[in-house]
């Protein structure tokens, strides 16, 4: 491992060196490439650095216990522990660090809430998961913007499709795929009986030109009427617009906009970022056969979340995460949630590496 870090050290260094160079800063494209790397590198040789420092420490200690001052060599004794105990925390750092970077952490999301079991309960609580993300988003300076928005007549989605953009979205937020299951007393239930319910939520790294490309002869283009609660001059022209890829079989449907055309790019946004999914799913998949197991595969058929109303208790069934303040998420607070899935599904694929 050290070696490979002094070997990562010395192209930090070269990059400090070039990012520096007149010529360098004179190509933009170049400087922003050098750039970058620089910047991702940044957290793992500050790391390291740290820990050669720790060790230089250690050794120092070492040698003030063969002083012959009693209180020197107890307090040097204090100072060791202490610093054994920071040196095989920084060592873990170090080996997370080192883990392969998901190519696609850096990127903007599609962030697709459904109603699943539950009928309008379900439809009311997709509303409310899609607030919560949007909130979570504002916190973190992200923007928003709804791709397609599918409404109830009572103020519930049956399906709403956004993109979140900004710094390190689909780190933060690729976990959250999967099945939310809700428990509470619908509005619509006069009874005051508890119903459990459904949404399904599905995160999509957001897929450019260089990622996927689109044949025009391979899509059927459909233009239609929306119908439901929409806006006005929704309902009153063709402009919902439903993209067919025929090679996969993938269907997209917009009708947020008034615009056919604006309609059009959205459901090629969300085209090209299903493709890529897809894409991506079937070399993990061919992965899997030789590796024993996925990790971290936000599997969307899987029960991830159970949020109990009048418990108010939210828990994460992955890693056995127990919150009794489901109101307080609900705004937006999933500060509490996101960084110890992280760590979770971290540690899971360094014990996969070191198998």
């Amino acid at each position: 491992m050290f070696q490979k870090l002094d070997e990562v050290e010395k192209r930090y260094e070269s990059l400090e060196t070039q990012l520096s160079d007149p010529r360098v800063t004179q190509d933009p494209t170049h400087y922003r490439k050098l750039s970058k790397e620089h910047s991702d590198l940044k957290p793992l040789i500050g790391t390291y650095r740290h820990l050669k420092k720790v060790e230089a420490e250690i050794e120092e200690n070492k040698e003030l216990l063969k002083e012959k001052d009693e209180e020197m060599r107890k307090m040097a004794k204090d100072e060791l522990t202490r610093l054994q105990n920071e040196k095989t925390v920084l060592e873990g750092q170090l080996k997370i660090l080192l883990l392969p970077k998901d190519p696609n952490d850096d990127k903007n999301i599609l962030l697709e809430i459904r109603a699943g079991t539950g009928g309008e309960e379900a439809a009311l609580f997709a509303a409310d998961l899609y607030r919560m993300y949007s909130k979570y988003a504002e916190t973190r300076g992200w923007r928003v913007e709804v791709m397609d928005l599918n409404p109830t007549g009572i103020g519930g989605f049956k399906e709403v499709i956004v993109l979140i953009a900004g710094t390190n979205v689909y780190s933060d937020l690729k976990y959250e795929s999967g099945i939310h299951r809700v428990q509470r007393v619908p509005k619509t239930e006069a009874s005051g009986r508890i119903h459990t319910s459904a949404v399904t939520v599905v995160v999509l790294p957001e897929a450019d030109d260089l990622d996927v490309q689109v044949d025009e002869k391979d899509l059927q283009i459909d233009v239609f009427r929306a119908s439901g609660p929409g806006g006005q001059g929704v309902n009153t022209t063709d402009s919902a617009v439903r993209l067919t890829h025929r090679p996969s079989g993938l269907v997209v449907v917009c009708r947020d906009e008034r615009s056919q055309i604006k309609n059009r790019a959205k459901a090629m946004k969300i085209l090209k970022s299903r493709l890529l999914e897809a894409e991506q799913k079937r070399q993990q998949e061919a992965e899997t056969k030789a590796r024993k197991s996925m990790i971290g595969s936000g599997d969307r058929s899987e029960k991830i979340r159970t949020y109990n109303f009048p418990q108010n208790r939210l828990t994460d069934h992955r890693i056995g995460l127990t919150l009794h303040q489901l109101d307080h998420v609900l705004e937006g607070h999933l500060e509490e949630i996101i960084p110890p899935l992280r760590n979770f599904f971290q540690a899971e694929a360094l014990q996969a590496a070191q198998e």
